[in-house]
């Protein structure tokens, strides 16, 4: 067995040294935590010798769950992460280091050689990310450099960006931006090409050891394939476990013809090209009237053709249709025209029963809207 090493990352920092020994020397595993009274609370002792790594994750609308992985996963992904940017570099760590995002940046960075630049003592903020230029872009010298953020993180950035020079010209100096973790409405790619910004969107998640699909392709030695709507990942990446629930193992990490899958719950297609396209989660399936909606289709609608990139698509009981689409969203909307303009590409199962604006969206700790949160606002509300 092995140790494992709860780190405190409220400072990001602290999980370099403790995670350069555990991938590269065999040193304790890693459980980054955020911090607080009960840092060590409810971890175990120790873990199998093949794990390295321990992710944390409530998701947005699951159980939570400890997702395993070991050394030649997380350096697998990172591996290929660096293959695909095609040389090293200095990075920008913008996300929180308990995330298998953040912790990827950190990877990365030590694989390269380098140690990631780090907007500690602040939080995120656009002027804190401006006032890092100067340092990232003397570290780097003459490599490139490099970043990765949430669509929420993207958004503020170009919102901030025209008014702040500083900002800009940093993003302009990213050999690429990785995105990801959550669907990025199209209008944010659009205004970031627009802005000169080099955006690739990632996909993938902690038992892949963070995003192993970028713009639609697969990167490394990773294998995605489509099983009954069902998005399904192999390759190198994949975590060894949910620690100590072989249920949840059993059920999500199955054999298919000698191959070992990841069994995602998102839904996607894979066209003629191997072009990868997710079309919402599995879980976000309602039924109103019989009907089964899915609330990310809606979503991806409400983002593009309404022009409201934060919007959030919950679920909301109603006494006659048992559950209805609900939209929350900073921005003022038309209920009328989104409901004809909602139902005519999707069905009038799939028309918002009302739009909730509010001042601003909850968001995890990851960047991720907090669906829970935002569910039990549409239920108060009411």
């Amino acid at each position: 067995m092995r140790e494992l090493l709860v780190v405190d990352v409220s400072d990001p920092r602290s999980l370099v040294e403790p995670l350069r020994r555990a991938l590269f020397e065999d040193g304790p595993a890693v459980l980054p935590r955020p911090g607080g009274a009960r840092l060590i609370a409810t971890a175990p002792m120790e873990v199998a010798d093949d794990i390295a790594l321990v992710i944390e994750t409530s998701g947005t609308t699951g159980a939570p769950k400890r997702v395993a992985l070991s050394a030649e996963a997380v350096l697998s992904n990172a591996k290929a992460a660096l293959a695909e940017l095609g040389e090293p570099g200095v990075w920008l760590l913008l996300l929180p280091a308990h995330y298998i995002a953040g912790v990827q940046v950190i990877a990365r960075a030590l694989v390269s050689g380098t140690t990631p630049v780090v907007l500690h003592p602040e939080p995120f903020s656009t002027v804190a990310m401006a006032s890092q230029g100067e340092e990232l872009r003397n570290l780097a010298g003459d490599s490139p450099v490099y970043t990765a953020m949430v669509p929420a993180q993207l958004q503020r950035i170009l919102d901030d960006a025209p008014a702040m020079a500083r900002l800009d010209d940093l993003m302009k100096t990213f050999g690429r931006i990785l995105v990801g973790g959550q669907a990025i409405p199209q209008t944010l790619l659009d205004r970031s090409a627009d802005a000169g910004y080099r955006v690739t969107r990632t996909y993938g998640s902690s038992e892949t050891s963070g995003g192993c699909v970028w713009d639609g392709r697969p990167i490394g030695d990773t294998t995605v394939a489509e099983f009954d709507g069902r998005i399904a990942i192999s390759g190198p990446t994949l975590a060894h476990s949910y620690l100590e629930d072989p249920e949840r193992t059993a059920r999500s990490f199955v054999e298919r013809d000698g191959t070992l899958w990841y069994l995602s719950d998102d839904a996607g297609s894979i066209d003629d090209q191997g072009i990868v396209s997710i079309q919402g989660r599995l879980d976000d399936v309602i039924v109103t009237g019989g009907v089964k909606v899915a609330l990310g289709r809606i979503e991806r609608l409400v983002h593009g053709d309404f022009h409201a990139p934060d919007a959030v698509v919950v679920a909301a009981e109603h006494d006659t249709w048992g559950q209805v689409p609900v939209v929350v969203t900073t921005k003022e909307l038309d209920i009328t025209a989104l409901r004809l303009g909602i139902g005519g590409a999707l069905g009038p199962e799939a028309r918002p029963d009302r739009v909730l604006r509010v001042s601003e969206i909850p968001h995890l700790p990851s960047g991720k809207p907090d669906r829970l949160a935002l569910a039990a606002l549409v239920k108060e509300k009411h």
